[in-house]
């Protein structure tokens, strides 16, 4: 189970540095930065986003934990969509920097969702 436990660390850490990025990127998106446009910018994230969701599969497929049998799972998953969706309008699609900050406000928030449902295994978050 070794090996579980570096995927896990590995998944979180992932986790860490992508809400780091998006709170970053959010920040300068409301605030129209420049540093947007830096290459390091617009390739890191996708590469840590990407290593995130590998480990989360990998510890799926490892623990054989699926989501139709794992509510909280499936729950999360969910949440990961949402997050995504609401990252979009937070760093491109939002046409003005209120609607940028509400969707990035809201993103970070199904994101703390999304972590106490791992955390605490059940769909209702940290309310389960």
């Amino acid at each position: 189970m070794s090996l579980y436990w570096l995927i896990k660390h590995l998944h979180m850490t992932m986790a860490v540095l992508s809400l780091a990025l998006f709170v970053l990127r959010a920040w300068w998106s409301v605030s129209a930065s420049s540093q947007l446009q830096k290459r390091w910018v617009r390739v890191l994230p996708h590469l840590i986003d990407t290593a995130l969701l590998a480990f989360g599969v990998w510890l799926m497929l490892l623990l054989r934990f699926w989501p139709h049998q794992h509510p909280w799972l499936a729950a999360k998953l969910i949440g990961l969509l949402v997050y995504i969706g609401l990252g979009t309008v937070a760093l491109k699609r939002g046409r003005t920097p209120w609607q940028r900050a509400s969707a990035a406000g809201l993103a970070v928030l199904v994101f703390v969702y999304v972590v106490g449902t791992a955390v605490r295994h059940h769909p209702l978050s940290w309310w389960g």
